[in-house]
């Protein structure tokens, strides 16, 4: 990604906060190994201020959609205090397999850490950290459901694990569904939209982001009647 490109994918600005459309496929801050990462760009996106922005949450690596910024210390120290009391509104797209019999439901299953030797991967855990999703279908196509999904936590790999464990694994998931044995679109999980209640005196920032090209047919096939987006200049 050249510094060109980081800048065309925003989608909100102001003093305090940009939220940009992250692309699947690239970690949000360097690993233990190293690597290429979105942070590597952040200074493109300073627009005149002194230092680059620093992220205010994490998305995983074959994640796409909205992710948040903040301009500064302070800034981030807000941000960071909406993200952990569960201030701000996050919306996922997701196509599964197969899906639930119900239209709507919540999803309240505590995770913990699947081995030590596994890294980020997560299990459901009964002693584990609370994790509690809700989800509405928003459409069906063979074999396939299109969901929305809210997580009012914000723990590691939370809607993987949750609709995994449902018994419906987000189509493409690598680690918890069937692709981790063969293969498949790439992650169909989208961080569509996102609310931060930012400032006191005004309505909630509202943010949506672009669906990713790979997630067009399947979503289509699903009722989806796609969209008209136009980036920040």
């Amino acid at each position: 990604m050249s510094p060109q490109e980081i800048v065309a994918r925003l989608l909100y600005r102001d003093g305090l906060m940009l939220v940009i459309d992250k692309p699947a496929g690239f970690a949000v801050h360097k690993g233990p190994k190293g690597g290429e990462s979105l942070e590597d760009y952040f200074d493109a996106l300073r627009f005149g201020l002194p230092r680059a922005p620093a992220l205010a949450h994490r998305l995983d690596r074959d994640t796409s959609g909205c992710l948040v910024l903040g301009r500064h210390r302070k800034a981030l120290a807000e941000l960071g205090r909406l993200f952990k009391t569960g201030k701000v509104g996050k919306t996922y797209w997701a196509l599964v397999e197969g899906g639930p019999a119900e239209d709507q439901g919540r999803i309240d299953l505590p995770l913990g850490r699947k081995d030590a030797t596994r890294g980020w991967w997560m299990k459901h855990d009964p002693q584990g950290q609370p994790a509690v999703t809700t989800w509405q279908v928003m459409g069906r196509s063979g074999g396939l459901t299109w969901l929305a999904l809210e997580p009012l936590t914000g723990r590691t790999h939370q809607l993987r694990v949750h609709c995994a464990a449902k018994g419906w694994p987000i189509l493409g998931d690598t680690i918890y569904g069937s692709a981790r044995r063969t293969g498949g679109p790439g992650l169909q999980l989208h961080a569509r939209e996102i609310v931060v209640p930012l400032y006191k005196n005004r309505e909630p920032i509202k943010v949506s982001a672009p669906v990713p090209l790979p997630m067009h047919e399947r979503l289509q096939a699903c009722g989806w009647q796609g969209e008209v987006f136009t980036l920040l200049d």
